[in-house]
């Protein structure tokens, strides 16, 4: 009939080694699951804040109608990696009829003569659209996917690292018990030990 071991111990096959394993992969699950609750309230956060930045700007910043006044040309990108922009010198007036010329950012093909529509701050000078609801859910995404991805990187190297410690803990254990059983279930000698000895 097969026994069951019952009570604390368990299996008594079973080694420290084996229930610290057991342990540092539960933990690795419930940081897994941490990670997925910061991600969200991170990301969740990231949105809530992107959309009131959002509204904020959009109520001091408008729209209006521009004249270019110049052929088109490139400017480099703002960053190293991005596109040249399309840009042209545009003139327009400010809700208060004051007259301004900017060089400013216009659709691919625009010609001299040809109007655009361009967001202005408060004072009339361009200025940058408000966060679109697209930036404003890719921010959010990659804030939570970020943190979610750190945890777990952080989290899986230090069980990784845990584990190896345990594997080879386990693996001087074993071979110190094992030079102490081999020579009585090989047969052989041990260095020392006589015919006779036992």
């Amino acid at each position: 009939m097969h026994h069951r071991t019952k009570g604390t111990e368990g299996n008594p096959l079973r080694r420290d080694a084996d229930r610290t394993r057991t342990r540092w992969r539960a933990a690795f699950a419930l940081t897994c699951l941490l990670a997925v609750v910061v991600g969200f309230a991170l990301g969740r956060a990231a949105w809530t804040d992107g959309h009131r930045t959002a509204e904020n700007v959009a109520r001091h910043r408008h729209t209006v109608t521009a004249s270019t006044v110049s052929e088109t040309t490139y400017r480099p990108g703002d960053r190293p990696s991005s596109r040249p922009v399309t840009v042209a010198t545009a003139t327009w007036h400010d809700p208060a009829q004051r007259r301004h010329t900017e060089t400013v950012p216009v659709p691919a093909g625009t010609r001299k003569g040809d109007t655009v529509r361009l967001w202005v701050d408060g004072n009339g000078t361009a200025a940058a659209a408000p966060p679109s609801r697209t930036d404003i859910v890719l921010n959010a995404v990659g804030v939570g996917t970020g943190a979610l991805a750190g945890i777990v990187l952080a989290g899986g190297a230090l069980v990784a690292v845990r584990l190896r410690v345990v594997d080879a803990r386990s693996a001087r254990a074993w071979e110190s018990e094992w030079a102490g059983v081999e020579p009585l279930w090989s047969g052989r000698l041990r260095p020392g030990q006589g015919a006779g000895d036992d």
